[in-house]
């Protein structure tokens, strides 16, 4: 009951707005008194919260057998009614902001921290939707799933290329990464990478283990990051084209590598 009340906060109820709205929802034609003793709002209050209600347009308020009574708004319609006002809402913000926003003193070649898990999250789908020639990725099964939808959309209107990792059935061109002792360990960084049209990218680890994320337009991190995509395809298509057993080889030398 507190999260409902909470997410109808969120589209501009006030507390006592939220629980008399339920109570309603619950309870079918009543009157205001029956109201107050099942919402909690005090009966002080609540001809003035119903009186609200029905202005905007949430409760219906009609006299039945010389007594008021409440009727809320049928969920179905309610909600259709709250979809076509944040659409429309949605609509004049975008078009305000976008006609404000300056592309002017935008600093370029830059990397810029994102932290928040929903934050990163909506960084890379604005950034697919963004997409005009071609997305290159790097994508363990975690944020492969989140993003699923988002990239199979992208796919519809660019080439996307690059690897996934312990991912089943990805979308067309993208590699799966063989399974390797890297791979399968449980202490493995689970790092994404998407870069939009050799122009922007975001990066990091998982947003399991941490809400953080890098941003950039910088050509360099850029290009960097997209040849390191390259040559792990590269290397995967070697290693699974070959009859020999590179695995044990590849992991004994990258430890000397980077052994101190």
């Amino acid at each position: 009951m507190k999260d409902l009340i909470q997410q109808l906060k969120n589209m501009n109820f006030n507390e006592y707005e939220a629980k008399a709205y339920i109570s309603l929802v619950k309870l079918g034609t009543v009157s205001a008194y029956q109201v107050s003793k099942d919402s909690g709002v005090p009966r002080a209050r609540i001809y003035e919260i119903l009186d609200v209600l029905a202005e905007k347009g949430i409760v219906i308020k009609e006299e039945i057998d010389e007594t008021m009574q409440y009727s809320p708004l049928p969920v179905d319609v309610f909600l259709q009614k709250v979809q076509s006002t944040w659409s429309q809402n949605f609509n004049d913000i975008s078009k305000s902001l976008k006609e404000m926003e300056s592309s002017e003193n935008v600093p370029t070649n830059r990397v810029m921290t994102i932290k928040d898990q929903e934050t990163i999250i909506s960084y890379c789908q604005a950034l697919l939707k963004k997409a005009t020639k071609r997305i290159i990725i790097s994508l363990w099964d975690d944020m492969y799933e989140v993003l699923k939808e988002d990239l199979e959309e992208a796919a519809k209107r660019v080439d996307i290329k690059g690897i996934t990792i312990n991912v089943e059935n990805p979308i067309s061109k993208l590699d799966t990464h063989r399974p390797t002792q890297y791979t399968q360990a449980s202490t493995t960084e689970h790092w994404f990478i998407l870069s939009i049209d050799a122009q922007e990218m975001i990066y990091g680890p998982s947003l399991e283990s941490r809400n953080l994320a890098f941003y950039t337009d910088d050509p360099v991190h850029i290009y960097l990051l997209e040849n390191y995509i390259w040559h792990d395809v590269l290397v995967n298509r070697i290693v699974k084209s070959s009859n020999e057993d590179f695995d044990q080889w590849i992991s004994v030398e990258r430890r000397m590598f980077f052994e101190n």
